[in-house]
């Protein structure tokens, strides 16, 4: 398993960590169609060469490098990192379903502001 992004990115889509990712991995880049409606970027895990070079670039410590060290509270956002598929409608659709239900199951948690959640996830 590669890196996983979780809820800080949630509605601030930063793209820090696309501009520096070496295999673009990352999507929804800014150019993509998919960009403007979607909650949050996802890495695609069979492109990902584990480098880690996104880690220090997001702003809002949204990216963890495996499934082990995701805070327990952000398991639920390692299941659509997998499946997200820019060029796939379907798996696009249902890695969305799956964070709107995360968002919807955790109001509390999305109400802290992006850049103080990864700080809650401790």
């Amino acid at each position: 398993m590669t890196f996983i992004i979780t809820d800080p990115c949630i509605e601030t889509k930063d793209t820090a960590c696309v501009d520096v990712c070496p295999v673009d991995c990352i999507h929804p880049r800014k150019d993509e169609p998919e960009f403007e409606q979607s909650t949050m970027l996802y890495i695609h895990p069979e492109e990902c060469i584990d480098c880690g070079a996104c880690v220090p670039a997001c702003p809002v410590a949204a990216i963890y490098d495996s499934e082990d060290s995701t805070p327990a509270n952000q398991k639920d956002l390692i299941e659509p990192n997998l499946i997200y598929r820019i060029d796939e409608p379907d798996a696009i659709a249902q890695a969305e379903a799956l964070v709107k239900a995360y968002i919807e199951a955790n109001p509390e948690q999305m109400a802290i502001p992006a850049a103080e959640r990864a700080a809650s996830h401790e």
